[in-house]
């Protein structure tokens, strides 16, 4: 795996108008990693998500992209540069179809030249979404809408995935598969920063994590060495 720094996040400090909501937070990913965000719920994790992906911006503090500095850069410009996010509760459009759900996140001109060969990418990973293809998104199951959801931010060409709670209200099984979706994902060279509320699984299959609370990075390593600690542990695992 390389260790190039592919996006860092430095010092940030971020605001809901005079409400400060992320205080003084820094965080990196390696090329080809998963890096896990943990925390309670209000902790900051989807505010810290939305400041990456440029829906909001930082009132100090910056944000590098593969050596570019994204910290003011429009949304839509941070798509096109090679960051997608797979939004909490998928937000899918309900009355369209599977392939056309998937076809809008082809949106940029770098996607639009690899929409074939991205959209045969999906398929593979998932087969039903396929069969599915002119199937309304509003009458598929929670997973199934959840694989559109994923499969859409392929569809985009990414070099990072941002996925925030990916197994919000899945069985077990689904999840399974999920997660083994992930690891192709990565075989496939992109870099993943997963919100999880199943910390469990989360950390043992992220390479390196930060615990978020009210706000501050309170704790951050190797995954496997945050499972082992005390404070983790009591907070997540109830041991």
């Amino acid at each position: 795996m390389s260790q190039e720094v592919l996006l860092r996040v430095n010092n940030i400090d971020v605001f809901y108008g005079s409400l400060q909501v992320l205080w003084d937070v820094s965080i990196e990913m390696k090329s080809g990693e998963m890096v896990a965000i943990a925390g309670a719920n209000g902790a900051g994790k989807s505010t810290l998500l939305k400041t990456i992906s440029g829906l909001m911006h930082p009132a100090k503090g910056s944000i590098e992209f593969a050596g570019m500095d994204i910290t003011r850069m429009n949304a839509y410009d941070i798509a096109a540069q090679g960051i997608c996010q797979v939004p909490e509760g998928r937000r899918l459009f309900p009355n369209m179809t599977v392939l056309q759900n998937l076809m809008i996140g082809s949106y940029s001109q770098k996607a639009r030249a690899k929409r074939e060969e991205n959209l045969a990418r999906v398929y593979e990973l998932f087969p039903i979404l396929k069969e599915r293809q002119n199937q309304l998104a509003k009458t598929l199951s929670g997973g199934q809408q959840q694989m559109v959801a994923i499969g859409r931010g392929l569809m985009s060409n990414p070099k990072v995935m941002i996925i925030d709670e990916m197994s919000l209200g899945l069985s077990p099984l689904f999840v399974s598969d999920l997660f083994r979706v992930l690891h192709e994902i990565r075989a496939r060279g992109i870099t993943v920063l997963l919100v999880e509320q199943n910390v469990w699984r989360t950390l043992h299959e992220a390479d390196s994590a930060y615990v978020l609370e009210t706000g501050r990075i309170v704790m951050s390593g190797r995954a496997q060495d945050l499972c082992e600690e005390e404070e983790v542990r009591n907070a997540y695992f109830g041991t």
